[in-house]
């Protein structure tokens, strides 16, 4: 036996008892972990394990082996550092692959707790299960670019067909985008009453693509989620549930201004006692301007949930009929006077 398969032999032999003391080390930290009460060193060893094993066992061959006299001549293209390199990307990216996975899994019950935004929740396994094909497309783009592929005509290819796709799918795709952006914003969450562009209701569902809100006459509205990002949406149940509510009034030129006031003001008080209405910020009543048929005031009160703005503005009107006809306070509607001038050439 010549000196180079000693040496050889002593590489392999080497490598074996290392590799003994990785897996020796390996178990003895394991049962370390498994006593603690987090259960992320349990992952980080569950994934480095194995792929670490089998990288020790794969580079104490390579070097045995290209060093001994063994392996015939034309076999030693196996020895090739690519191919070296190209294990160590894999099992690299096998390593990376598992860690992740096995924190989505066994975090998966928290990171869905933590959050109440469905949009988040949807976003969370769009990558629990794009993750990995994302991860080993680029470990197979590093193993093209290790073997001297040139990538550059599947790129080309790769970009007519993305051109012809994101103009047919442009509209879809901006709306994933959008949800990404809602789910990271969070301008509204579900029960949430939102007014966008001439539509008002509950929103009841945020998906990735589209967000559903119920109307007021319980109609199942579907908004795509870039009009959301792009338009402005007016959140009722934010920074808090109540709302100011504006009631105008007009009423006869000549009417004690002060006297309506007054009265406008009781009938406010009342909606309060009634715990439709909030006593602070207290209500107010503003005498707005003189219209062309009436003088026109307004009464702003405040509830404290933006469900109640019907019921109030009935309770708050049905009054003011009511005790505007008793004190004889008219109510006038919009007229028009004519004046016809008689023709002087006839």
């Amino acid at each position: 036996m010549n000196s180079v398969d000693i040496s050889a032999i002593i590489v392999l032999i080497t490598g074996i008892v290392f590799i003994g003391i990785v897996m020796a080390a390996g178990k003895w930290l394991k049962q370390k972990a498994s006593k603690t009460s987090t259960q992320i060193d349990d992952i980080i060893i569950s994934a480095i394990g194995k792929p670490l094993i089998l990288i020790l066992i794969i580079v104490t061959l390579y070097f045995s082996l290209s060093m001994s006299t063994i392996v015939p001549e034309n076999f030693h293209w196996i020895f090739d550092s690519r191919y070296l390199k190209i294990i160590i990307v894999i099992i690299g990216t096998w390593i990376i692959w598992s860690f992740v996975k096995n924190v989505a899994h066994q975090y998966e019950e928290l990171i869905l707790a933590s959050t109440t935004h469905e949009a988040q929740i949807k976003l969370y396994y769009f990558f629990r299960g794009t993750f990995g094909y994302i991860i080993w497309l680029i470990a197979g783009v590093i193993i093209l670019n290790i073997l001297e592929v040139d990538i550059t005509p599947l790129l080309a290819a790769g970009g007519i067909v993305g051109i012809a796709v994101s103009f047919a799918a442009k509209d879809v795709l901006g709306n994933f985008f959008s949800g990404a952006v809602l789910a990271a914003d969070q301008p509204f969450h579900l029960g949430d009453r939102i007014e966008v562009q001439s539509y008002i209701g509950d929103v009841i569902s945020i998906g990735p693509r589209s967000t559903r809100i119920q109307t007021l006459d319980r109609q199942l509205v579907t908004i795509p989620n870039s009009i959301l990002t792009n338009d402005v949406v007016i959140n009722y149940a934010e920074p808090d549930f109540h709302i100011r509510i504006k009631i105008f009034i007009g009423v006869a030129y000549g009417t004690d201004i002060n006297r309506v006031k007054y009265l406008l003001h009781n009938i406010t008080y009342e909606a309060i006692d009634r715990g439709l209405c909030l006593i602070d910020p207290p209500p107010s009543v503003y005498f707005m301007e003189f219209g062309p048929s009436s003088l026109n005031l307004q009464v702003v009160v405040w509830a404290n949930q933006y469900t109640l703005t019907l019921e109030v503005q009935d309770f708050i009107n049905c009054k003011i009929a009511e005790i505007f006809a008793k004190e004889g306070i008219g109510i006038p509607f919009p007229q028009m006077d004519i004046h016809l001038e008689k023709n002087t050439d006839e």
